[in-house]
């Protein structure tokens, strides 16, 4: 049995939260114990060499993106890193268009005179503005425009939507539907951040390197809870209350044993496949809004760039987490509902003492990967 009164800190979660703030209070010279439910550290950023000689991501892919420096030079610390700009597409009516959808999508499916003709009314009416969102330029007084933006969102942004989320685009949080703007030029690339890379090594290497410290234990295939419990605003350990800080990353749901009902969150599947063929698709990562049951796949060959024969691409399929046998919570589902939700379990966090959530489960929040190294470096700064 772990014996926690060795620790300074107690580490739910060794995704990029976690890890983050383990190596800051190691640094400090404070023993740090990770329990990990995975048999793996790095959380869903984890990578390996698959039987084929790829690297491939068990979890979806990832690049590191940011606009800001400092966090790109931190993850500079652990790993070397190489320029990266990820391109997507969407597999529309039989015809594979960049994502975001830029002029590129409009001469795709209109006549060369009705592109270029919807193209100037979009110039005239957005000026130098570089993107809008689906909503608002649904919105448009434009008709030409308004009805550009209705296509693709009865063709991709609704039943994207609702496969991955499983509700209605009307219910989600309007933050989502924004996550993927229009682009009002034929620049390509998902993210326009300044700073756009891929680790040289892998992601698992980088955290391998964030975690070398003396001060840091990790314990794989531990679920916490199973040691970790609430009563009463006290935090208590295999029985016994304790005052050692826990850090948890995980659902906060489950933490409070469902007191105020199951946040929602989505699961995923993943179908692993090898083919030899130099290519599968158009792009890396491809979604398929009218596809059945399936929303994208990624072609881990591209991702990053991998000389080798054949190709591992991995096939996505949403599912309901706590409906699904072994799903894992990967996304929280947000609606108006679920954060009034969230906020209760997190007004009862706030009144355990020593108890600091974070991360993805933990902040109940659709964090990028920069977003959730900024908020483990608050959490840090506040330790």
């Amino acid at each position: 049995m772990i014996d926690f009164l060795e620790y300074d800190y107690i580490i739910v979660g060794c995704g990029l939260t976690g890890s983050v703030i383990a190596r800051h209070l190691a640094e400090k010279n404070k023993k740090v114990i990770i329990l990990e439910k995975r048999g793996h550290i790095g959380g869903n950023m984890y990578d390996y060499i698959d039987e084929y000689g790829f690297l491939v991501q068990k979890y979806g892919p990832h690049t590191f993106h940011t606009v800001k420096k400092e966090l790109y030079e931190y993850m500079c610390r652990y790993e070397k890193w190489n320029e990266y700009k990820l391109t997507c597409g969407a597999y529309i009516d039989g015809k594979c268009t960049p994502t975001p959808f830029n002029f590129k999508t409009i001469d795709d499916f209109y006549s060369a005179e009705d592109a270029e003709k919807l193209k100037t009314h979009i110039k005239k009416f957005f000026g130098t503005r570089k993107t809008a969102p689906v909503t608002e330029v649904m919105e448009n007084p434009d008709p030409l425009i308004g009805n550009y933006a209705k296509f693709l969102f009865e063709k991709d942004y609704s039943l994207y939507t609702a496969k991955q989320w499983g509700i209605s685009p009307k219910e989600i949080d309007v933050s989502v539907l924004k996550r993927v703007p229009l682009h009002f030029s034929y620049e390509e690339g998902y993210f326009d951040d300044e700073f756009q890379v891929m680790p040289k090594h892998s992601f698992t290497y980088f955290f391998e390197n964030l975690l070398d410290h003396e001060n840091i234990s990790v314990e794989l295939g531990i679920n916490a809870l199973e040691h970790i419990k609430i009563l009463d605003s006290e935090i208590l350990a295999n029985g016994v209350v304790i005052d050692i800080p826990v850090i948890y990353s995980g659902a906060v749901d489950e933490l409070f044993e469902y007191k105020f009902g199951r946040l929602p969150y989505r699961s995923l599947k993943f179908e692993w496949k090898y083919e030899q063929k130099d290519s599968i698709q158009d792009m890396p990562v491809v979604a398929y809004p009218q596809a059945e049951g399936f929303t994208r796949i990624t072609e881990y060959k591209k991702l990053p760039v991998q000389d080798k024969p054949g190709s591992s691409y991995a096939v996505e399929y949403p599912l309901e987490y706590g409906k699904t046998e072994n799903a894992e919570p990967y996304y929280p589902v947000l609606t108006e509902q679920s954060q009034k939700q969230y906020e209760e379990y997190k007004n009862l966090a706030d009144s355990v003492k020593g108890l600091i959530l974070g991360g993805r489960l933990g902040d109940f929040k659709y964090y990028n990967m920069d977003q959730a190294l900024e908020r483990a470096l608050e959490i840090c700064l506040k330790l």
